[in-house]
């Protein structure tokens, strides 16, 4: 018996390679599906089935694809309805890999078609559960992801309680846990680093399963949660109904373009230039208009936060060799429409007398100075609100940015705003986009909120209510 978590952190998102005898199966696979491919081949095993523990809503799975080329069966649980072929599997179905056992345990609440699959050895023992996002680690998913006119969060939480009471927490506690998401997932609030336990030990620390009953339960499970991103109904739509092969994809955006073709087309195309690259690089030149969103983070969850059309047409900047890993983390997220990237670079770009723009940094030495004698100064601290309320400069004004969409338009293009995130990534993000929506004086604050708090500032670290930002 082999039992393989393939963890993916820019999406903190768990896919499982299970083989025996000869036998494999996928649970939850990523859109690029040659790595379970060569997995299989090079254990000379044949994948049988992929399994789908619910309609995955913050990344396209590689379901469809993989069945092409592998010729698996995809099996979902109960309710599930797609456009695609499929096994909608029982309540109790099981199914036979080599000597594993994989049986079907519907529980809804996450989503209506959620379930967990448990595995049982060769000798009819449960050895582990795929709870995709039915249970995490330190956390339960979030049941508010129902599409308008269907049940509330409040009643899928209802019967996410239902579920879990009736199908998992009467396994024996020493059964494996392997969810589909860990910490920094929008799927749920209080996910752990860590990426799989035991059932027993989920029991003593999961707040979530230590709730007093059916009505605590959904009182602690609904409160406190941020709306979803926004591309998370148009993933889940794509997961249901299918989608462009990776390889296409792939192949219509691996196009390097000279300056020229790359001005051209941006022109032509109406494109969203998109640069890859680190956040201090990006600032001290880019292309005007560009936005940045860096590799070297969150890439895929913030392009989705905050590109809202998945058809927009993208040309990307990259690092030399970057192109086809930024294609492939855009295209996870359903974001198919890359038409090329500049080659060489804004090297090349500069090199052909191109304009360039830069975003100014201050350290946090400048920026407490500047402070004492201009306390009247814009600053923006663009991270969730949790983290705000955690502890935040006075001066500060709270502009998240998963929602710089709506607060764009309080901005006064004329004035001078400061941002800052916890550490750099995020405040570059907003500083772009409000960069090319017109604002001219924006002003990164090196290190964030993580190099202000060594300054003597005044900060507070409770959750008074946030300034209200003046035009």
């Amino acid at each position: 018996m082999k039992i393989e978590q393939i963890y993916t952190g820019c999406l903190a998102e768990a896919a499982y390679y299970i083989e025996s005898n000869g036998e494999a199966a996928i649970i939850d696979p990523l859109r690029e599906v040659q790595p379970y491919l060569k997995k299989a081949k090079l254990a000379g095993a044949t994948i049988k089935y992929i399994f789908e523990t619910h309609f995955h809503a913050d990344f396209v799975s590689g379901h469809v694809d993989l069945a092409l080329h592998s010729g698996a069966k995809i099996i979902y649980g109960p309710t599930a309805q797609t456009t695609f072929d499929s096994h909608i599997a029982k309540d109790g179905e099981t199914f036979k890999i080599g000597d594993l056992t994989i049986t079907t345990l519907h529980t809804p609440g996450h989503t209506p078609e959620s379930t967990t699959y448990l595995l049982s050895d060769k000798d009819g023992k449960p050895y582990c559960i795929f709870t995709g996002d039915t249970l995490f680690i330190g956390d339960v998913g979030r049941p508010d992801l129902v599409q308008k006119g269907a049940q509330t969060a409040e009643e899928m939480a209802g019967i996410l309680y239902d579920s879990l009471q009736a199908k998992i927490l009467s396994l024996p506690d020493d059964v494996l846990v392997y969810p589909a998401h860990g910490a920094g997932s929008a799927c749920g609030k209080h996910m752990s680093k860590e990426t799989f336990d035991t059932l027993g030990h989920q029991k003593e620390v999961n707040y979530a399963l230590k709730t007093a009953d059916r009505d605590d339960f959904i009182q602690q499970v609904t409160e406190g949660t941020l709306p979803p991103p926004q591309y998370f109904a148009k993933n889940a739509a794509i997961n249901k109904n299918g989608y462009e092969s990776f390889a296409q994809v792939k192949e219509k955006g691996l196009i390097p373009m000279e300056p020229e073709e790359f001005e051209a087309t941006v022109n032509h195309m109406g494109a969203l230039i998109l640069d890859t690259r680190d956040p201090q690089d990006f600032a001290s030149a880019f292309i005007p208009s560009s936005i940045n969103i860096g590799l070297n983070g969150q890439f895929a969850p913030w392009v989705g936060a905050l590109i809202t059309d998945l058809k927009q047409p993208l040309l990307l900047i990259v690092e030399k060799g970057k192109a086809e890993e930024a294609i492939t983390r855009l295209a996870r997220v359903g974001y198919d429409h890359t038409i090329g990237f500049l080659e060489g670079g804004i090297a090349a770009w500069v090199a052909a007398g191109k304009d360039v723009e830069t975003i100014g940094s201050v350290s946090v030495a400048e920026f407490e100075e500047m402070m004492h004698t201009h306390p009247d100064l814009k600053v923006l601290d663009v991270r969730k609100p949790g983290e705000y309320e955690a502890g935040h400069l006075e001066c500060t004004l709270t502009r998240p940015l998963d929602y710089i969409n709506d607060w764009t338009n309080e901005i006064n293009p004329s004035e001078t705003y400061y941002i800052h995130c916890a550490g750099g990534y995020r405040s570059m993000i907003a500083a772009s986009i409000l960069k090319a929506r017109g604002v001219e004086n924006v002003v990164d604050i090196k290190g964030g909120y993580a190099a202000i708090r060594s300054t003597g500032l005044k900060r507070t670290d409770n959750s008074a209510p946030a300034k209200e930002l003046k035009s």
